[in-house]
């Protein structure tokens, strides 16, 4: 009956102890992103965000989309992220567990001689004692939280385990942008590859018409050769640029997580992107951007094992129970007489440990540190990244107008100079560089507009569109 007060005690106690807690409780640092986090000419910012819509609303061609399906459903970096998941899932629910009693079985048989040189066989006339034991038992232990230590552990661990889904966020973020960039710069190489072929037939009629007006002795042999290496500099730039569709392919396979073969794809002409390019407020960054999530969960991770590292210093209570059935003869091995009970109480409180526990909390105190200045440099990072993509894109879009209207202008000039040439107004040399020139800003125009939709890509991801 004492011994079940004394225990009832030491349960109590623990109890009372589990209630202190020697840990901070995290919190946000303060003015982590202020207004001023976008470099933006708006003076207000809306709180609508295009990061908030889902990628299939953004891109509204299908092949794009399965596209991206495909990548995000079979991407080997994706594949690992989600491994990586499941990995802080299963630590997450190890640590969780920690606070239930451990319990464990143990049958047991124990065969024993004694020596006849000692006191507990020299006794016994010369013969030596010896025999079996057998025995049944089970043992508890368990640690009561007194200083909040196992529940800063299972906060670390949970931070951890957000991590890692903020991790495979943003690798999803990353790999939409990645595959869509990459399919809209291989329509531009469809379209330059088209342009092209179209100049070379062109100049392939016009070396054809310089032949003939030499045999009639209206330009000479410079104007056939200038008009050939015109043509030999377009069927140069048509080789590179199927080497370039080739190799893009190539790296659109392995992004698909498929071996090299022809991408299916439509027209960049086909390609119209209506959402409304909305930033939001810079706030926003803290809840879209996924790496700038991450950088938060590791802040918190860090956090809350410099708690773990300070309850260190204070004792632990611990609690060992066991009973079970011993006996020497293993047909009374089940009597009421094999029973047998023992319960520890243990407080232990360290003394000196040759300062590792003082050199651990140091250590967690410089991680947290590192944590969080990480933390303000993926900030600063995303807001730098923000400004860049939106000044990139009205960038690209007035570059689209210009090229577009020096495009239209040199192409009207090319048709000019071959007329003016057929009735001895112009010289070889006015068409030909009207050619050239024409071929030149086609080719701007194209880049323009894969530009617009490059820029476009990249202000969602910069956002943090795609990662969820």
């Amino acid at each position: 009956m004492k011994m079940d007060k004394k225990i009832v005690v030491s349960l109590v106690i623990a109890v009372i102890f589990s209630s202190c807690f020697v840990g901070k409780k995290y919190s946000r640092p303060n003015n982590i992103a202020d207004n001023k986090l976008f470099r933006t000419e708006s003076e207000q910012l809306d709180t609508s965000n295009m990061a908030m819509l889902q990628w299939k609303n953004l891109f509204t061609d299908t092949v794009l989309q399965n596209h991206i399906q495909h990548a995000l459903d079979s991407n080997f970096n994706i594949r690992i992220a989600i491994q990586n998941i499941k990995s802080a899932e299963a630590n997450l629910k190890q640590i969780y567990n920690s606070v239930l009693p451990s319990i464990a079985i143990q049958p047991s048989i124990q065969f024993q001689t004694l020596s006849l040189n000692t006191p507990q066989g020299s006794g016994n006339s010369g013969n030596r004692i010896s025999g079996f034991t057998y025995g049944l038992a089970g043992t508890l232990s368990w640690e009561a939280d007194i200083w909040g230590k196992i529940n800063s552990q299972k906060k670390a661990a949970l931070a951890n385990y957000l991590n890692t889904q903020a991790v495979q966020q943003a690798v999803q973020s990353q790999l939409i942008a990645l595959v869509s960039e990459s399919y809209f710069q291989l329509l531009a190489l469809d379209m330059q590859k088209n342009i092209l072929k179209e100049t070379i037939q062109t100049r392939q009629e016009n070396l054809a018409t310089n032949k003939a007006l030499k045999q009639a002795g209206t330009v000479t042999e410079v104007a056939v050769k200038q008009s050939e290496a015109q043509l030999l500099n377009a069927q140069a730039q048509l080789v590179t640029i199927e080497n370039n569709i080739r190799a893009l392919e190539n790296t659109f396979s392995i992004l698909l997580a498929q071996n090299p073969q022809k991408i299916v794809r439509t027209k960049l002409t086909d390609q119209v992107i209506n959402t409304p390019l909305t930033i939001g407020v810079p706030y926003q960054i803290l809840s879209n951007r996924p790496d700038v999530l991450a950088a938060e969960f590791s802040l918190m991770n860090a956090f809350e094992l410099t708690n773990v590292s300070k309850s260190l210093f204070y004792p632990s209570l611990n609690f060992t129970a066991s009973t079970g059935l011993q006996s020497v003869d293993v047909d009374k091995l089940f009597n009421v007489n094999s029973l047998f009970a023992s319960v520890i109480g243990s407080l232990t409180q360290p003394l000196f440990s040759q300062r590792k526990i003082r050199s651990q909390y140091e250590i967690s105190l410089a991680q947290q540190q590192i944590a969080y200045l990480n933390y303000r440099k993926t900030i600063l990072t995303a807001g730098k990244e923000v400004s860049d993509a939106l000044y990139n894109y009205e960038t690209q879009n007035k570059l689209y107008s210009l090229k577009q209207s020096e495009y239209l202008a040199l192409d009207t000039a090319t048709q000019y100079s071959q007329d003016l040439l057929k009735y001895g107004m112009a010289n070889y040399l006015d068409v030909l560089t009207a050619q050239q020139n024409a071929l030149n800003a086609k080719i701007g125009f194209v880049n323009a507009a894969y530009g617009k939709l490059e820029a476009i890509i990249e202000l969602y991801r910069a956002l943090g569109g795609g990662g969820k």
